[in-house]
């Protein structure tokens, strides 16, 4: 995006992305299928990073509000593209199904091209703008750097212990006595509060500060997975919208984050490498680690380090507090 410019490579992904679904709605083969796969979410992947710097750019201080709204907007497609699937799928066979989904993506990389605006003058402000930030930040760039790098850990063991939790999940209500549609409503419960998580604590971490509300969420999800693994079903139930907020909660206040901590003013890069660390060792760690676990303690036991993964969070966030602005700080 430095070299190519933020709006091309952001317009090429969304492009590669559709292109990785055609592909797979013409593969005849398990080998074509992956390939397929991988085509698009490497596409799909400069979505993250680089949408957020646009937003952290064109919003500036005011920017978490907004991160948090475009964090949820990703659960609302999320939470929409498989209905809908689901219902072509009755009309059509999967191939065509498929072909359509990458018609859509095609449809929003024209959007993209069209609506977001070009750059040059935007291009030079940003150049100025990491001038001006590196001569500033020289002072305390080591301190910036190890700030950053303690927020990429925080977003690493927060976005592990979602997954971790939710793997259980399934086992936990059915060994409550759960029928197997009552597992569904329990998904969609944590699906709803996560969204309202996202899209309130964006703001709530910009009103009262990202230590506050980075240590509510993560002792709130552990109080509330400990809760589901203890009580009964219908009680187990009725604190799942609330575990879902708490759950989701922190990333908002994560990413909006970012911006302030990013090495030598290099919003691009440091979204890039936020996501990347975080997605990627979510990914490594539930199968790796949290499956053969569950495997080994059961279900229920295995909640519980889901839960003491997110109160690792906490002494790292103490540990950040000192390097954030004094209103994002720790509390006080």
């Amino acid at each position: 995006a430095r070299r190519l410019g933020l709006r091309t490579v952001l317009v090429l992904g969304t492009f590669v992305g559709a292109a990785g679904y055609a592909l797979a709605g013409a593969s005849g083969g398990l080998v074509v299928l992956c390939l397929a796969l991988a085509l698009s979410g490497a596409g799909s992947g400069t979505q993250h990073p680089l949408a957020s710097a646009v937003i952290a750019r064109a919003y500036g201080q005011a920017a978490r509000g907004p991160l948090g709204t475009y964090n949820v907007a990703g659960d609302l497609g999320k939470a929409a593209l498989p209905p809908l699937v689901g219902f072509l799928l009755a009309y059509a066979g999967w191939r065509p199904v498929l072909w359509l989904v990458a018609g859509l993506g095609a449809v929003v990389g024209l959007g993209v091209a069209v609506l977001l605006p070009r750059e040059p003058a935007a291009r030079e402000a940003a150049r100025g703008a990491a001038q001006a930030t590196a001569r500033v930040a020289s002072s305390r760039s080591a301190q910036k750097k190890s700030g950053f790098g303690l927020l990429v850990a925080i977003g690493m063991l927060d976005n592990a212990a979602r997954p971790a939790f939710l793997v259980y999940l399934p086992f936990l209500l059915q060994a409550k006595g759960a029928a197997l549609a009552t597992v569904g409503v329990g998904f969609a419960l944590v699906a709803v509060g996560g969204a309202l998580g996202k899209a309130a604590f964006g703001r709530l971490g910009a009103r009262f500060g990202v230590t506050r509300s980075v240590i509510l969420t993560e002792v709130g999800t552990a109080a509330a997975i400990l809760a589901v693994a203890a009580l009964p079903l219908a009680p187990a139930i009725a604190v799942l919208p609330l575990l879902g907020l708490l759950l989701n909660g922190t990333s908002s206040v994560l990413y909006g984050t970012v911006p302030e901590l990013a090495p030598g003013g290099r919003v691009e890069r440091a979204f890039a490498i936020f996501y990347t660390c975080t997605l990627g060792g979510s990914a490594l760690a539930t199968p790796l680690l949290y499956g053969p676990l569950g495997d080994a303690l059961g279900p229920g036991r295995a909640a519980m380090a889901a839960a003491v993964t997110a109160l690792a969070v906490v002494p790292l966030m103490l540990a950040l507090a000192p390097r954030l602005a004094p209103r994002e700080g720790a509390p006080g």
